[in-house]
Protein backbone atom coordinates (compact mmCIF):
# COMPACT_ATOMS: atom_id res chain seq x y z
CA UNK A 1 0.00 0.00 0.00
CA UNK A 2 1.03 3.52 -0.29
CA UNK A 3 3.15 4.70 2.07
CA UNK A 4 1.90 8.54 1.61
CA UNK A 5 -1.47 10.04 0.77
CA UNK A 6 -1.84 10.38 -3.15
CA UNK A 7 -3.75 13.84 -4.08
CA UNK A 8 -5.10 12.89 -7.58
CA UNK A 9 -6.30 15.77 -9.97
CA UNK A 10 -7.15 16.56 -13.49
CA UNK A 11 -3.59 17.51 -15.64
CA UNK A 12 -3.30 20.97 -16.35
CA UNK A 13 -1.58 22.49 -19.37
CA UNK A 14 1.17 24.20 -16.86
CA UNK A 15 1.72 20.63 -15.82
CA UNK A 16 3.14 19.00 -18.64
CA UNK A 17 6.94 19.61 -17.94
CA UNK A 18 6.37 17.90 -14.81
CA UNK A 19 4.48 15.09 -16.31
CA UNK A 20 7.08 15.18 -19.31
CA UNK A 21 9.83 14.74 -16.90
CA UNK A 22 8.03 11.29 -15.43
CA UNK A 23 7.03 9.80 -18.75
CA UNK A 24 10.69 10.25 -20.34
CA UNK A 25 12.46 7.83 -18.03
CA UNK A 26 9.83 5.19 -18.49
CA UNK A 27 9.49 5.95 -22.66
CA UNK A 28 13.81 5.77 -22.58
CA UNK A 29 14.10 2.47 -20.92
CA UNK A 30 11.66 1.07 -23.87
CA UNK A 31 10.27 -1.70 -21.00
CA UNK A 32 6.60 -1.43 -20.92
CA UNK A 33 5.21 1.40 -23.71
CA UNK A 34 5.12 0.62 -27.29
CA UNK A 35 6.80 4.08 -28.44
CA UNK A 36 10.71 4.43 -30.18
CA UNK A 37 12.84 5.06 -27.32
CA UNK A 38 14.04 8.25 -28.55
CA UNK A 39 10.37 9.46 -28.88
CA UNK A 40 10.49 13.06 -28.61
CA UNK A 41 8.63 15.47 -26.24
CA UNK A 42 5.97 16.38 -28.69
CA UNK A 43 5.36 12.86 -30.12
CA UNK A 44 5.30 11.73 -26.41
CA UNK A 45 2.63 14.52 -25.86
CA UNK A 46 0.69 13.67 -28.77
CA UNK A 47 0.78 10.21 -27.50
CA UNK A 48 -0.44 10.84 -23.74
CA UNK A 49 -2.66 13.69 -24.15
CA UNK A 50 -5.76 12.98 -26.15
CA UNK A 51 -9.02 15.59 -26.42
CA UNK A 52 -11.25 12.53 -25.46
CA UNK A 53 -9.82 11.63 -22.27
CA UNK A 54 -8.87 12.31 -19.08
CA UNK A 55 -5.84 13.19 -17.90
CA UNK A 56 -4.48 13.21 -14.20
CA UNK A 57 -1.30 13.71 -12.06
CA UNK A 58 -0.33 12.62 -8.49
CA UNK A 59 1.11 14.26 -6.01
CA UNK A 60 2.68 12.76 -2.49
CA UNK A 61 1.90 14.34 0.85
CA UNK A 62 4.66 17.03 -0.21
CA UNK A 63 3.48 18.04 -2.97
CA UNK A 64 5.91 16.17 -5.43
CA UNK A 65 4.65 15.15 -8.71
CA UNK A 66 4.97 11.02 -8.24
CA UNK A 67 2.70 9.61 -11.35
CA UNK A 68 0.31 10.28 -14.00
CA UNK A 69 -2.43 8.49 -15.76
CA UNK A 70 -4.77 9.07 -18.67
CA UNK A 71 -7.99 7.52 -19.46
CA UNK A 72 -9.69 7.33 -23.17
CA UNK A 73 -11.96 5.52 -25.62
CA UNK A 74 -10.05 2.25 -26.40
CA UNK A 75 -12.02 2.75 -29.87
CA UNK A 76 -14.42 4.61 -31.51
CA UNK A 77 -17.97 4.96 -32.62
CA UNK A 78 -19.63 1.62 -31.19
CA UNK A 79 -16.24 0.58 -29.13
CA UNK A 80 -16.26 4.20 -27.66
CA UNK A 81 -17.76 2.29 -23.98
CA UNK A 82 -14.44 0.81 -23.89
CA UNK A 83 -11.51 2.46 -22.17
CA UNK A 84 -8.32 2.17 -21.75
CA UNK A 85 -5.67 3.67 -19.06
CA UNK A 86 -1.75 3.97 -19.03
CA UNK A 87 0.07 4.43 -15.73
CA UNK A 88 3.47 5.99 -15.00
CA UNK A 89 4.97 6.29 -11.50
CA UNK A 90 8.15 8.36 -11.52
CA UNK A 91 11.25 5.71 -11.38
CA UNK A 92 12.39 7.55 -7.70
CA UNK A 93 8.83 6.22 -6.51
CA UNK A 94 8.36 2.94 -7.02
CA UNK A 95 7.47 0.44 -4.76
CA UNK A 96 4.97 2.03 -2.65
CA UNK A 97 1.70 1.27 -4.15
CA UNK A 98 1.41 4.45 -6.09
CA UNK A 99 0.34 2.45 -9.50
CA UNK A 100 -2.42 0.74 -7.72
CA UNK A 101 -3.56 3.80 -6.27
CA UNK A 102 -3.60 5.58 -9.42
CA UNK A 103 -5.27 2.00 -10.80
CA UNK A 104 -8.35 2.43 -8.44
CA UNK A 105 -8.72 6.30 -8.95
CA UNK A 106 -8.74 5.58 -12.65
CA UNK A 107 -11.41 2.90 -12.53
CA UNK A 108 -13.69 5.41 -10.04
CA UNK A 109 -13.15 7.79 -12.92
CA UNK A 110 -13.52 5.53 -15.68
CA UNK A 111 -17.45 4.52 -14.33
CA UNK A 112 -18.13 8.10 -13.41
CA UNK A 113 -17.27 9.41 -17.65
CA UNK A 114 -19.51 6.21 -18.30
CA UNK A 115 -17.24 3.98 -19.28
CA UNK A 116 -18.69 -0.02 -18.86
CA UNK A 117 -15.12 -1.70 -18.91
CA UNK A 118 -11.33 -0.95 -18.78
CA UNK A 119 -8.89 -2.69 -21.24
CA UNK A 120 -5.34 -2.75 -21.56
CA UNK A 121 -4.11 -3.68 -24.76
CA UNK A 122 -0.13 -4.11 -23.88
CA UNK A 123 0.84 -5.54 -20.95
CA UNK A 124 4.61 -6.55 -21.20
CA UNK A 125 4.48 -10.45 -19.76
CA UNK A 126 7.64 -10.00 -17.51
CA UNK A 127 6.73 -6.80 -16.46
CA UNK A 128 5.80 -8.16 -13.42
CA UNK A 129 5.01 -5.43 -11.09
CA UNK A 130 2.39 -4.05 -13.24
CA UNK A 131 0.58 -7.98 -14.18
CA UNK A 132 0.25 -7.94 -10.03
CA UNK A 133 -0.72 -4.40 -9.53
CA UNK A 134 -3.67 -4.74 -12.38
CA UNK A 135 -4.49 -8.66 -11.27
CA UNK A 136 -5.16 -7.00 -7.70
CA UNK A 137 -7.19 -4.33 -9.34
CA UNK A 138 -9.39 -6.98 -10.48
CA UNK A 139 -8.19 -7.30 -13.74
CA UNK A 140 -7.89 -10.31 -15.73
CA UNK A 141 -5.79 -11.45 -18.43
CA UNK A 142 -8.46 -12.50 -21.77
CA UNK A 143 -5.63 -12.83 -23.93
CA UNK A 144 -1.63 -13.20 -24.53
CA UNK A 145 0.14 -12.08 -27.72
CA UNK A 146 3.05 -13.91 -28.36
CA UNK A 147 5.98 -12.16 -29.27
CA UNK A 148 4.30 -9.39 -29.10
CA UNK A 149 7.34 -6.33 -27.14
CA UNK A 150 10.47 -6.23 -28.15
CA UNK A 151 12.06 -5.51 -24.56
CA UNK A 152 15.72 -3.85 -24.16
CA UNK A 153 17.34 -6.85 -22.06
CA UNK A 154 14.71 -9.55 -22.21
CA UNK A 155 14.22 -10.05 -25.81
CA UNK A 156 10.97 -10.47 -27.89
CA UNK A 157 8.28 -11.43 -24.92
CA UNK A 158 4.52 -11.68 -24.54
CA UNK A 159 2.16 -9.21 -23.91
CA UNK A 160 -0.94 -9.62 -22.19
CA UNK A 161 -4.63 -8.27 -23.11
CA UNK A 162 -6.24 -6.93 -19.21
CA UNK A 163 -9.60 -6.61 -18.98
CA UNK A 164 -12.34 -5.54 -16.43
CA UNK A 165 -15.74 -4.31 -16.51
CA UNK A 166 -17.03 -1.86 -14.80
Amino acid sequence: MASQVLNIAEQQDADWPQVWAILEPTFRAGESYPLPRDVDEGDARKYWIKTDGFNAIARDSNGNLCGVYYIRPDQGGPGDHICNAGYVVSPDQRGRGYAGALCQDSLVRARAMGFAAMKFNLVVADNEPAVKAWRQAGFKIIGTIPEAFRHPSSGIVDAYIMYQKL
